[in-house]
């Protein structure tokens, strides 16, 4: 399984319009081969800070996932929408039995 986190920090003047693209983002990721979950919260600690939590099946899918035109698009637009870089960060997971 693959792991997935980001964040993205927008501007004030941004927030609104970076919300509502990140939740199409995620919405229509959710329907691709492969993906487990997707989701876009809130930082409670910081309102301008969106966090992204992904898990895929394997790199295969989110190999898919990126060359995906609207994934790209949606990260082009993130950029110009946001206060500084985007962080994503990709790891490898196995899941353990309790």
């Amino acid at each position: 399984m693959i792991i997935i986190t980001g964040c993205i920090v927008a501007r004030s003047d941004t927030i609104e319009q970076l919300r509502r693209l990140s939740l199409e983002h995620v919405h229509r990721s959710r329907s691709e081969p492969g993906c487990l979950s997707h989701d876009v919260h809130a930082d409670l600690e910081n309102g301008l800070r969106l966090v992204f939590l992904e898990t895929w099946r394997d790199r295969d899918a989110v190999a898919l996932h990126f060359a995906v035109p609207t994934s790209r698009e949606f990260v082009k637009a993130a950029r110009e929408l946001a206060a500084e870089p985007p962080v994503i960060r990709i790891y490898t997971a196995e899941a353990v039995a309790m």
